[in-house]
Formats: C-alpha cells, structure tokens, sequence
C-alpha cells in the first residue's frame, strides 16, 4: 500500500479527494528526494534549491508541507516510528513473554537501522543536534515500558524496579548502541544486532525476577 492509500484508510476515513492526494504525493516526493540526497551526500551539505531540483518542484513548493529542512527530520523520526510499530503489529510482538517481546523489539530495531545504513549514519546526528529526541514524544522508551509493566505483573520483572525506570533505561541503551554503530561505519551488518541482544540481556540480568530452582 502507497503512502497515500495509506492516508486514505487510516482510520476508516472516507477516501481523499483527487486535491488531497495530489498534496499527498508531492509531500512524500519532497521528504523522498530529501532523504535520497541525505543519504548520498549528507544533511548538512544539502539545500532546499537540491531538494526541490530532485523532486522537479518549485522552491516555494517546499514550504506549503515544511517550513524548514529541520522539520524533514521529524518526519524521518515519524517514519521509522510508523515502521516499528506497524512491524510489532503485523507480527503480533512475536512472544507472550515480556522477555520475548523486548527481543523482538531489539531485533526489529536492528533491521530497521541495518536496512538503511547510509540513511542512518547521514540522519542520525542531525536528529540529535536539531534536539529531537527531547522535543519528540519518547515512543520508544513509552513501548518498552508498556511490556516492562506486563512483565512486573505477570511476575517476570522485580517489583522494585518500576515500567518507566526500565522503558527509559532501554531507550538510553538503544540510543547509545546506535550511536557507536554508527560511528563505525567498517562495523559488520550484525554487529548492532548483537550489540543491542547484550544490552537488553545486561538490563534483563538486573531486572528479572528470580527462578524457582524447581521450575
């Protein structure tokens, strides 16, 4: 399904109007063409004038969907948001146990940044820079806390850590992983894949309950 498609049934709307998709496809042509330039050459050393010459718009163009080139890095946050998440949905989480689920996560986590590596390694800093993962809604670190709350009650998870203490904490984790993956760009294509499975069982370690020895 089309970006647009998408758009039009979201939600079981009605069906957008010719205007409406029109404005939809020349909005993900723009962010599109942006990340492609992103990816080739940098954030930094792209302007709008490449973006919209990519795109085959006028500059003014541009700025009825961002008022800025920062604001094309929100949407890259959004879109990798989306893709986790419709991902987690399609599968199911992949487990019962919150163990499970946290790895699946991790897992998916790293496909995503593995399948788009230039893009990362090119977006990753500017996102950092322009503040967004202070400005943005933590989602990540809010998810891992959904399925660290389900495992405190179902008694996988000690109580005397709470969901939100080992949402964030995983979030920083992730964050940090990603950062030194992408600061090694001669890193093998699992390597941030085992990076964040040693994580996340650093943090298990800490955070799971004890076994009864006769189970």
């Amino acid at each position: 399904m089309s970006p647009t498609e998408a758009a039009t049934n979201r939600q079981g709307t009605a069906p957008l109007g010719r205007r409406e998709r029109n404005k939809l496809r020349v909005k993900e042509r723009l962010y599109s063409s942006a990340i492609t330039l992103f990816a080739e050459q940098g954030y930094d050393e792209t302007s709008i004038d490449e973006i919209v010459e990519r795109a085959d718009v006028a500059r003014g163009t541009f700025f009825n969907y961002f008022q800025r080139k920062e604001d094309l890095l929100g949407a890259w946050g959004e879109k990798r948001r989306d893709a986790l998440l419709a991902t987690l949905a399609a599968d199911g989480c992949g487990a019962d146990s919150a163990v499970g689920q946290l790895r699946h996560c991790m897992t998916t986590l790293s496909r995503i940044n593995e399948g788009h590596r230039q893009e990362t390694n090119s977006l990753l800093m500017a996102w950092v820079r322009a503040g967004r993962p202070l400005l943005e809604d933590p989602y990540l670190a809010d998810l891992f806390a959904r399925i660290a709350g389900d495992g405190i009650r179902s008694g996988e998870f000690h109580t005397r850590f709470t969901a939100d203490q080992i949402g964030h904490a995983l979030r920083d984790l992730y964050l940090g992983a990603l950062y030194r993956w992408c600061g090694r760009p001669d890193a093998a294509p699992d390597q941030l894949a085992h990076e964040l499975m040693s994580t996340l069982d650093l943090v298990l370690d800490g955070v799971q309950a004890a076994r009864d020895p006769r189970d």
